[in-house]
Formats: C-alpha cells, structure tokens, sequence
C-alpha cells in the first residue's frame, strides 16, 4: 500500500551516503536533504566528498526546511549516521562492505543497498549473476556486515531525474529486506523521492530480481530517450 508521505509524520533521519561523491549517492542524499533529512556524503577521500556536499548545499538554498549536508570519510560518515546507504559500484562492493564491517562500524545501523550488479556488451546492459542465480548485492552485503540490518530499495530510480529540478519523481520505490523495521527506514526515505512511502516488495532474495531489472530500465531509456522510472498500479484501493 502507498501512502502519501503527508498522511503520517516521517521521522528525520542522519543518513550516511557510502558512494556520495558518485551520481546516484549524490543524487539521494539531495533528495533526502531536500526533505528535511540530514546527510554525510562519504567517499574514502573525506576532501572529495567535501565538495559533492558543498554542490548539495548549493542546491539547497532556500529550500524550506531542508537537512544539512556535509562530506566525510566513509568511517566517519557511518560513525555520524543512523542509517547507512551503500551507492557504489558493483566492483569492488564486497571487498568495500568487508572492510567497513570489519571494525563493527555498520553494527546496529540499518545499511540500505542501491546497488545494481551489471554488465555492459555490444547489445547493451544485462544483470551479471551473482553466486550462480541465488544471491544479489544486498545478499551479499548482509553476509559481510551480519549485525546489520541490510535492505534494498531505490535500485531503479535514475540518477538524472534525481538531480533534477522537479520536487518529486513520478515512480514508485520498491523495498525488499527480512525486517519489517529495516524495510520501514527505507520505506520513509523513499517518501523524499517520490512524495509517497515506498512499497514493501518482499524479502531481501527478491533484491535479485530488482537489481538486473535496472538494465531493463536503461534499455528503455536509451530507445525512448526518457528517464525512466517503475510505477506499481492497483494499490490505491487497499
């Protein structure tokens, strides 16, 4: 069920963009900023991460009742945060969880994956499998960090529309994990991009359907040259 986000009071949340500097982190932690969350973009030169979140606060100005946002290193930004989001890409995604969990930063925190495995050939974007069909990078993260309690979700929102000028995007944001309340974080999160509560899509496995279908969405995008978004229908009723 979708819920607009004005029907219920949204707690503030201190989220951590793992990513920051990269389009689709900066892109939410604007988002999230815009409406009313705080924001440490964290990158692993805390300098670079600096400057996206000086081009966030540019964005802002002005805007009424905006979050903060500043840059740090990836360590600090978690230390900073209540919850964490991991935007980076898929190469290198595992060896970068290991070593943030590996020191007990990402214990207790609610860690939310928008990572997409894919792959790029001559006919264009397809998911890559992860361990033979049966995992996903959410999977894979909440194997790494097990004291955290790891969701997917905005998987399929494009970078470009988040860095638009538009208040909210036209789409819905699916959310998958194995805890109500991890999936609740990112369910209220998801009402900065869209202007309504995310849609709960199930467990964390269902992150290896959400993840490939990505390519499916920059196909169309690159057919229609449109920006493409996912929108669920019939649950206005319920």
């Amino acid at each position: 069920m979708t819920t607009d986000a004005a029907a219920r009071e949204i707690p503030r949340y201190t989220v951590a963009v793992i990513g920051g500097t990269g389009p689709q982190g900066k892109g939410l932690g604007y988002r999230f900023a815009r409406h009313g969350h705080d924001i440490v973009l964290g990158s692993r030169a805390a300098e670079k991460a600096e400057v996206s979140a000086a081009e966030v606060t540019s964005r802002l100005e002005g805007v009424a009742g905006a979050g903060a946002a500043r840059g740090a290193s990836n360590a600090d930004a978690i230390a900073a945060a209540d919850v964490v989001l991991l935007a980076v890409p898929y190469d290198g995604h595992d060896d970068l969880v290991a070593s943030l969990a590996a020191d007990g930063a990402l214990a207790g925190k609610t860690v939310i994956s928008c990572v997409n495995p894919l792959a790029f050939d001559k006919r264009g974007a397809h998911g890559q499998v992860v361990k033979g069909g049966e995992g996903s990078a959410a999977e894979s993260a909440q194997e790494l960090a097990p004291d955290a309690t790891v969701v997917g979700a905005f998987h399929n929102v494009s970078a470009v529309g988040l860095w638009s000028d538009d208040d909210f995007l036209d789409e819905d944001v699916i959310v998958v994990g194995d805890s109500v309340e991890g999936k609740q974080v990112a369910i209220d999160l998801a009402a900065s991009v869209t202007g309504r509560e995310g849609i709960d899509g199930g467990k964390l496995r269902l992150a290896r359907v959400l993840e490939p279908f990505t390519a499916v969405l920059i196909s169309i995008n690159r057919k229609y040259k449109v920006h493409a978004g996912i929108r669920v229908s019939g649950l206005d009723a319920h």
